[in-house]
């Protein structure tokens, strides 16, 4: 349970929006991770090998789906960001 500046609430309610607000805190942190993560090894492949990228961009994409559909990043923001991943491998294709 995370710890409050003041302790905690003495509603009933209130504990519980405590405990529940800090699954999903927990919950949407792992989302965000693993979005990233799946960023970084995108870009990663980018720089090394735009072959492994265009292999990887499914699997990125799929994970900016995922966090747009559990509400973890607004959808227009996850459809820029798989834009812009895509965007990226087209640009390093060419400039081999």
């Amino acid at each position: 349970m995370p710890k409050e500046v003041n302790g905690l609430p003495n509603i009933k309610s209130a504990i519980k929006r405590v405990k529940v607000n800090a699954k999903k805190n927990l919950r949407n942190r792992q989302v965000r991770s693993a979005t990233k993560t799946a960023i970084k090894k995108f870009d990663v492949a980018l720089k090394s090998d735009a072959s492994a990228a265009a292999a990887m961009l499914a699997s990125t994409s799929g994970a900016v789906d995922r966090a747009a559909a559990k509400g973890v990043m607004h959808k227009n923001a996850a459809n820029r960001k798989k834009a812009r991943l895509a965007r990226a491998l087209n640009r390093a294709n060419a400039a081999q």
